[in-house]
């Protein structure tokens, strides 16, 4: 009966090791990039002024649209901000805004303040729809062709090299 106790323990202890050991070698890192070159998944966005929703049928009039997660309080959205405001010019792309997680009257005064530069607002007051996009954290970006084919996302705030690269792709 102890020997059996002995193996019993023995083994609890190796397995105990080995799932600490293969945690320890697993890449935990944020990385979302086996989203590109897959089709989007199905949307359900409610517009950010209306009672509708914006749906994958929505995006398919567009050759390429840039979908944007911000909201008023994220810092870094305001650091971004500039550079979308560059990219609404551009003719071949449309700008749809996803207001995460936000209270209205802010992204309202957000959008006042700093100028609005999407097509399309949308909002996303729970998070759950931009989980579908693999958002985690804002502000995130995703550029995507009519054939709702996600072509590049961006983690973070957009750099002038993540501007270069957008205007590079539409062209």
């Amino acid at each position: 009966m102890q020997k059996t106790i002995k193996i019993l323990i023995t083994i609890i202890f190796l397995f105990i090791i080995g799932v600490f050991f293969i945690s320890l070698n697993k890449d935990t890192s944020y990385n979302t990039d086996s989203l590109v070159g897959k089709k989007i998944p199905k949307i359900n966005l409610q517009y950010f002024y209306l009672n509708k929703l914006y749906k994958n049928e929505n995006f398919k009039n567009n050759n390429y649209t840039l979908i944007n997660f911000w909201a008023s309080w994220c810092g870094p959205c305001r650091e971004e901000h500039p550079l979308l405001l560059k990219l609404s010019n551009e003719k071949n792309l449309k700008l749809v805004g996803v207001n995460f997680k936000d209270k209205r009257v802010q992204a309202i005064q957000f959008l006042n303040d700093l100028g609005n530069p999407y097509d399309i607002l949308t909002k996303d007051e729970n998070g759950k729809e931009s989980v579908n996009f693999g958002i985690y954290g804002i502000p995130e970006s995703i550029l995507i062709n009519k054939d709702l084919i996600i072509l590049k996302k961006f983690v973070g705030p957009l750099s002038l090299n993540d501007y270069n690269s957008i205007q590079e792709i539409i062209k």
